[in-house]
């Protein structure tokens, strides 16, 4: 009679242990981000989501988290650490950690999407991308191109002398503080979260980031202009827990790889297209697109940036700046 109670519990036990939504025989992922169920981020992580399905028979489910709902960038990075969540989209707030990460996003470092796609698919992305294993302890299996990131404001923005004094949202990146603040602005590290209600009540009085993350996020009702200033042209990265990585079977692996690489081809699709239309209905939407003065910003930036950043990471950026 005891084995029987005993088996029961036990029972009891595992059944209390298995994934809620899924088989028992289901593993179940969690991904979180921060942008809407509109953003081609989104798509692309349930096309990750899709494609592992369908490569592991459904043993390996990926739920996927957006606008935030489990947690902050920085949370999930830690998150992931901690092996409490699996994935997230991630890029230059990785220098956290891995100091070559702040390569993601240098201002006026990029030109082109051949560049980036020949620095963060070559020699230079794959050194980025082992020091963040080694250093965040999470794996990047994927890179997304990012829209130029642009200024919007409620003045028109043409010359950096014209940023005196702007107060502004930036990400919580050192190099992203270092560059506005000799730009002239006044940069406030902000969770994205929390940036259209800054806007609305007038805590912040600009922000900068491509015209996805714009349009998605409606700053399009708190901002009047979209100054074209093109400051960062960056990648962003799709990664893994490593805790999660290393736990999978050398199969279950190998799904990952061939998922991560359909969803990769997804993604640029949808971003190329997405890139074309984006202007046209934030126009639609009320706002006006402004010509700055790139090359002043530009000229402007240089010392900045090379001041901030160490030499091992000023090394690799004079190479990818040979390569425009």
């Amino acid at each position: 009679m005891k084995h029987v109670l005993l088996a029961a519990a036990l029972s009891a036990g595992l059944a209390a242990l298995a994934p809620t939504g899924a088989d028992a025989d289901t593993r179940v992922l969690k991904f979180g981000h921060l942008a809407n169920e509109q953003n081609v981020w989104h798509q692309a992580a349930l096309k990750l989501a899709e494609e592992m399905a369908a490569r592991t028979d459904g043993a390996i489910e990926i739920q996927v988290f957006p606008n935030e709902s489990l947690g902050k960038e920085i949370d999930l990075i830690n998150g992931m650490q901690l092996g409490t969540v699996d994935f997230t989209i991630t890029g230059e707030s990785l220098q956290n950690w891995a100091p070559t990460a702040a390569l993601l996003a240098v201002p006026y470092a990029l030109t082109s999407l051949d560049q980036l796609d020949a620095v963060a698919g070559g020699p230079i992305g794959d050194q980025i991308a082992a020091e963040i294993v080694e250093k965040a302890r999470v794996r990047p299996i994927g890179y997304f191109a990012r829209g130029a990131r642009n200024l919007t404001t409620n003045r028109p923005i043409t010359t950096p002398d014209d940023l005196n004094g702007l107060r502004m949202r930036v990400p919580n990146v050192p190099l992203f503080v270092s560059v506005w603040q000799a730009l002239g602005a006044r940069p406030t590290p902000m969770a994205f979260s929390e940036v259209f209600t800054g806007l609305q009540n007038g805590t912040i009085d600009a922000q900068e980031n491509p015209l996805a993350l714009i349009k998605s996020a409606n700053f399009f009702e708190v901002q009047d202009y979209v100054n074209l200033t093109e400051h960062v042209r960056s990648w962003i990265y799709v990664a893994v827990s490593e805790l999660t990585y290393q736990s999978l079977s050398e199969e279950h692996r190998q799904a990952l790889r061939e998922s991560a690489t359909a969803m990769q081809a997804y993604e640029r699709d949808l971003f190329l297209a997405d890139e074309q239309q984006l202007r046209a209905d934030l126009e639609e939407r009320g706002m006006t697109f402004i010509d700055s003065d790139k090359q002043a910003f530009a000229e402007k930036a240089r010392s900045a940036v090379m001041d901030a950043v160490s030499p091992e990471v000023g090394a690799l950026l004079d190479q990818i700046v040979a390569m425009q």
